[in-house]
């Protein structure tokens, strides 16, 4: 799992971003607070980047908090739960 710290906070910059580093499904996605995702794999490497709010992601025995401008990469099949600490945006993109 990698974690980046960006500045970058704007759709179509990261869009545009992702599309030149090969990503594909790149989408926005919203999430009010207390949403939780239980522990669950993704077939494709997966990205996430926040926009706004914050999100905390865990897989075994590691947190990462997630805010504005940060980005999230994981690879495929890699176990990971995601609890939602106040409402979210973020892009969701695979590759």
């Amino acid at each position: 799992m990698i974690v980046k710290h960006t500045k970058i906070k704007d759709f179509d910059r990261i869009k545009s971003i992702l599309e030149g580093e090969g990503f594909f499904n790149i989408f926005l996605w919203r999430d009010s607070k207390g949403t939780f995702y239980d522990t669950h794999t993704h077939p494709h490497y997966e990205l996430r980047w926040v926009i706004e709010g914050s999100i905390i992601i865990r897989s075994g025995e590691k947190s990462y908090v997630l805010k504005p401008g940060d980005r999230f990469e994981t690879e495929p099949l890699t176990p990971h739960s995601a609890e939602v600490l106040e409402e979210v945006v973020y892009v969701c993109a695979s590759r």
